[in-house]
């Protein structure tokens, strides 16, 4: 069995996707139509722009989804569609690109939803104010403990399980230092403050929460071709409205990426394809499915290698 896997944010590089929109028109069409959808030469920026400009929420959230959905065109180009799968899953803002690719939600609809997701988390809580920190060689109970022992009067949580041994905090600036130096102390190898704008993840999010819960209410959402593994949940889930409440719980909750890469494995999947930029997600499966196979699709020339 198969699950194709979508990547969230970090992944982003300029150039990404460019290749692929100049070998298979299906893929080029992908970034005329998220350009049309949010009035804007988004495509310029990917390819030919500054990486400070891209990193931007509001541009990398939209941005990445069209690379995944390139690539994903270029796939179905070859034959190679979503029929080729069992499952989807996308981590965070993956889980978008993951319901577009398996007919649940619109291409446009899903470059505007991300576009709104990534202005209203930037604006949730005001720059400075949160911070995230990846945690290294910890499990997600002992972070997660650390957090709540910590965080007092102010918010810090485990907000990505992402594998065996990388937990993410996110919350309050302060308190998210004080967990990273008390995870330490605790055992852990490394404990990194990540280069974001705002607390991810956390319940200080709740303000672009309300703002997502609005913007789905008006969306039409099919239920997907193959079942979607939520973050959230870490579960199979395919029921339009259960859909739409956990990508608004989504936005407050903690992505359960290694929970879910489990019950995949444990559901029968020994084969990921990782489509769009970057590999992040293909090392975080090989830590926690290690007897899995994991493929990385996001140039012509790894469609050509699939094939052959």
């Amino acid at each position: 069995m198969r699950a194709f896997v979508f990547p969230g944010q970090g992944a982003q590089t300029i150039g990404m996707g460019r290749e692929l929109a100049e070998a298979y028109p299906a893929a080029r069409d992908v970034f005329d139509q998220v350009d049309e959808a949010l009035g804007e030469k988004l495509s310029d920026l990917i390819w030919t722009g500054d990486i400070e400009t891209l990193t931007l929420t509001q541009n990398a959230q939209p941005a990445l989804m069209a690379a995944s959905m390139a690539a994903f065109r270029a796939l179905e180009a070859e034959g190679l569609g979503i029929q080729e799968a069992n499952y989807v899953a996308g981590h965070s803002l993956g889980e978008y690109s993951a319901l577009c690719a398996a007919g649940s939600l619109s291409l446009e609809d899903t470059a505007r939803l991300l576009r709104l997701r990534g202005q209203a988390m930037q604006e949730a809580v005001p720059v400075g104010q949160g911070a995230m920190a990846a945690i290294l060689g910890l499990d997600f109970d002992t972070v997660d403990r650390i957090a709540r022992d910590i965080a007092g009067d102010e918010v810090v949580q485990a907000a990505n399980d992402n594998d065996p041994a990388q937990v993410v905090i996110s919350g309050h600036k302060q308190a998210v230092e004080r967990a990273a130096a008390a995870a330490k102390e605790a055992g852990a190898k490394r404990a990194l403050m990540l280069p974001v704008s705002a607390p991810f993840h956390s319940v200080l999010m709740q303000p672009a929460a309300a703002v997502m819960a609005d913007a789905l209410a008006g969306v039409d959402i099919q239920p997907p071709a193959v079942p979607l593994i939520a973050n959230v949940r870490a579960e199979a889930v395919i029921e339009p409205g259960a859909i739409r409440r956990l990508l608004v719980e989504q936005v407050t909750g903690t992505v359960r990426w290694r929970e879910s890469i489990v019950n995949l494995a444990e559901a029968g999947v020994t084969e990921f394809w990782e489509i769009g930029a970057g590999k992040a997600l293909s090392g975080m499966i090989k830590r926690i499915a290690k007897e899995a196979t994991v493929k990385n699709i996001g140039t012509p020339a790894d469609i050509l290698a699939l094939k052959g």
